[in-house]
């Protein structure tokens, strides 16, 4: 076969592999080739999490020609919903890596129990923390650093957002579900319906439209609301009717304590892993704030929501890694989820690295889009910069923590975490910051540094092998 025939023969191969991924399906991940199953993963999940980055991304895009107050507001009210973040994504992996397990050991009923006990469990937590957020909103402002007159003008934002965090954690939850059962593509269009409600609807709800007037700042956390709540819909829908192995019965909606158990099990530390690395970045956020005043907080949101934005790719390609390891340790196969892990984070490392001479380069652009005030500009592009310095080292140890967290012992990530974060990169900002007298220029030093000392940990502590003797 010559050359020419040969090559297009191997891109047909990947359109026909793109095409099944984007379709969804059923897929044994247990068996066959391992680059396969990382794309058909990979695929979705990526564009699943892009597409969940859009949020941050749309919001301060319109937030930003409101002023420095409103972008200011959203900023530090994203850093606190990044705690609701964290009790989701605890949460939701403890639902793949259950899930997961059962579909590897070809007990979809088994599965699908899990999953409709954990949504169960997820709304019962969810009313507490909604009903924390409308009562205390102001005070989180506050708290956080926030002037009187953002506090002012933030409030409603911050009202609704905290109030509707019901959404947000059954968005991520429910997407879990579906991940940990290997339909990737499901989870992706349920956020691709999410995020372009949110687009339509923010300059609508922010700005108005012919006789009807906007409402503002406010209006933005209406959208991103209600673009959440039509994906949760999307994505009942799919759960409820069945979907691959999924198939929830009236039996599985009773509250069953010894599966609910077994989540909380996995949950508590997951929820705990991710509420420290989501509290640190809140340390961060108030200690930019303090140092360097509201131009430099709105410089530092606007870098930080391009930051997630590049982000969530790699975390969906550390996802695939998650589902591949639950369900090929419930077929008795750890060799092969080694395997599978080791070459999800070689394709990371590849991808952040394109990201990082991305950032360095073009780093004064992309702030650009975003603000036309110098100072906020200024501070938006250094923080891109030092901050983006360090993705090589993000993306491969945001593959080995996912994989044992897919493994079902969240409990080594936590620990890895705490020290990373709280023990290391919080002292280290506070020093630079203060004791060195380098205001937020400090803070986002130390970034790039503390996560890649938690990267090496978790390598170091992925290869120990630990994770392949967890039973879930």
């Amino acid at each position: 076969m010559s050359t020419s025939a040969t090559t297009a023969s191997k891109g047909q191969n990947l359109y026909s592999l793109l095409r099944q991924a984007l379709k969804g399906g059923e897929y044994d991940y247990t068996q066959g080739s391992i680059r396969k199953a990382i794309v058909l993963l990979a695929v979705p999940m990526i564009l699943e999490l892009s597409l969940e980055s859009v949020f941050a991304v749309v919001d301060m895009f319109f937030v930003g020609r409101l002023g420095e107050n409103a972008i200011a507001t959203v900023g530090l009210t994203e850093s606190v919903v990044a705690l609701v973040y964290s009790v989701a994504i605890g949460l939701s992996t403890a639902a793949t890596a259950v899930v997961a397990r059962r579909i590897g050991e070809k007990d979809g009923n088994g599965a699908s129990h899990a999953a409709m006990q954990a949504i169960l469990l997820s709304v019962a937590v969810t009313v507490l923390i909604s009903v924390a957020g409308i009562l205390f909103a102001p005070h989180v402002l506050l708290l956080m650093g926030a002037s009187p007159e953002v506090v002012r003008e933030g409030t409603p934002f911050a009202r609704i957002m905290l109030g509707g965090s019901v959404v947000i954690i059954l968005l991520f939850l429910i997407n879990g579900i579906f991940r940990g059962a290997g339909n990737a593509a499901i989870a992706m269009r349920s956020l691709w319906l999410a995020s372009l409600s949110n687009i339509l609807l923010c300059p609508l709800f922010i700005y108005g439209i012919g006789p009807w007037d906007g409402f503002g700042l406010t209006g933005a956390a209406v959208a991103t609301t209600l673009g959440r709540g039509i994906g949760v819909l999307y994505q009942c829908y799919f759960l409820l009717k069945g979907s691959g192995n999924l198939r929830i019965k009236t039996s599985h909606l009773r509250p069953d304590f010894p599966v609910i158990t077994n989540l909380i099990r996995i949950a508590w530390p997951a929820t705990f892993q991710f509420l420290i690395a989501s509290g640190s970045w809140v340390v961060l956020a108030w200690l930019v704030a303090t140092t360097g005043g509201t131009s430099a907080t709105a410089g530092y949101q606007i870098a930080i929501r391009n930051f997630v934005f590049f982000i969530l790719p790699a975390w969906g390609l550390s996802n695939a890694a998650a589902t591949l390891v639950g369900q090929n340790l419930g077929a008795g196969q750890p060799e092969r989820a080694d395997k599978s892990v080791r070459l999800t984070a070689k394709y990371n490392a590849l991808f952040m690295t394109g990201v990082t001479v991305t950032f360095l380069l073009f780093a004064a652009p992309i702030v650009g889009i975003f603000t036309r005030d110098a100072a906020v500009h200024q501070i938006g592009a250094l923080a891109l910069r030092l901050i983006g310095s360090g993705y090589i080292f993000y993306g491969v140890g945001m593959v080995m923590i996912q994989a044992m967290n897919g493994a079902g012992d969240t409990r080594t990530p936590t620990l890895i975490n705490f020290a990373g974060f709280w023990l290391f990169q919080i002292p280290l900002a506070l020093l630079l910051a203060k004791g060195l007298g380098m205001a937020e220029t400090g803070v986002f030093i130390s970034i790039p540094i503390a996560e890649t000392a938690i990267a090496v940990a978790a390598v170091v502590l992925f290869r120990r092998g630990k994770w392949k003797q967890v039973k879930v």
